[in-house]
């Protein structure tokens, strides 16, 4: 398969008159490669407490609005359980960079959950080489660490007080350690080019990743970036789909951020190169208090049924199964 390179990418990007072929194309290379199951993760957002303060982000540290939590150790293990009585054969720990969790701590509840017989993977952000590999020895299986945007003046006006090459160096840990390795970006960023995206993709490629989660910005009213104009599902399609074409082997999201725009966000992903859903397993409040960006999918409904939900709804469009 010819990948496209650089000039092509450009193209892909900016022609949405023809986006459908490139949906269709990136479809047939997923469906080639990794197959028709909907690979489902089960998703822990055990806290919304964060360090840092990112301009994009509801949960930065100064949206002083924001009730914070942080689930206690047995709840989350008590969740994981709960989890896999629903089927899920991977738990997803993700949080704001809350430091109580220390390599120790983090390290008991990975071994905890590990018991049930599940893959672990963490999405908790810039951490030392030495709690990553406490975190891989206790258990844990992949790390998902979102680069955002290979742009560094635009990284750095954009996250206040964090460094792009601290990020990139983080993401090289993570793979010496040996763990699966995620990346991401966001599309739709204020002052973003399309060779910026281009960029991204290909720095994605080269590391390379093992899944690539990529979402449209959503401007949240928290934020400085609260008036910007946000990110456009189809871009954030195109980009995914030029992902697919990139890294037709490895694993791809159908983001709640791309449902959050458009009530059919995460079948039209599912449609145009993505083979994974990530559903939420927290319950109640702790739901509706992890608000990366507003609008977010599903936030009312019971662990069992949006599980049930997203599965029938796949199963009735597309016709294929969530495992």
């Amino acid at each position: 398969m010819l990948l496209p390179d650089k000039a092509e990418i450009l193209h892909l990007l900016a022609d949405e008159e023809n986006q459908d072929k490139l949906f269709a194309r990136a479809d047939k290379v997923r469906q080639q490669f990794v197959g028709d199951n909907v690979l489902l993760r089960g998703l822990i957002e055990f806290s919304n407490i964060c360090r840092n303060n990112c301009c994009y982000c509801g949960i930065r540290k100064d949206n002083k609005r924001l009730k914070r939590y942080r689930m206690t150790p047995e709840q989350i293990v008590e969740t994981a359980k709960r989890a896999v009585d629903m089927g899920f054969q991977t738990v997803v720990l993700q949080s704001g960079e809350d430091m109580w969790f220390n390599a120790q701590r983090l390290s008991a509840i990975i071994s905890e959950i590990k018991k049930l017989n599940v893959v672990v993977t963490l999405s908790i952000g810039e951490r030392s080489f030495a709690e990553y590999k406490a975190f891989r020895e206790a258990g844990a299986d992949r790390y998902l660490l979102r680069i955002e945007t290979t742009d560094k003046d635009l990284y750095h006006r954009l996250d206040p007080g964090m460094s792009w090459q601290q990020r990139y160096e983080c993401l090289l840990m993570i793979k010496e350690l040996g763990y699966e390795v995620g990346s991401g970006m966001m599309v739709g960023l204020p002052g973003q080019s399309l060779e910026s995206v281009a960029d991204d993709l290909l720095f994605l490629k080269d590391l390379p990743v093992d899944m690539a989660g990529i979402g449209p910005f959503i401007p949240h009213p928290e934020t400085p970036l609260a008036q910007e104009k946000g990110g456009t599902l189809s871009l954030a399609l195109r980009t995914m789909a030029v992902m697919r074409l990139l890294l037709p082997k490895i694993n791809i999201p159908a983001t709640t951020a791309m449902e959050a725009l458009d009530p059919q966000g995460r079948l039209l992903a599912l449609q145009a190169g993505a083979n994974v859903v990530m559903p939420n397993v927290n319950e109640g409040e702790f739901r509706r208090l992890y608000e990366l960006y507003p609008g977010k999918p599903c936030l009312n409904e019971t662990p069992t049924h949006c599980r049930s939900c997203i599965g029938l709804k796949i199963k009735a469009a597309l016709g294929r199964n969530c495992v």
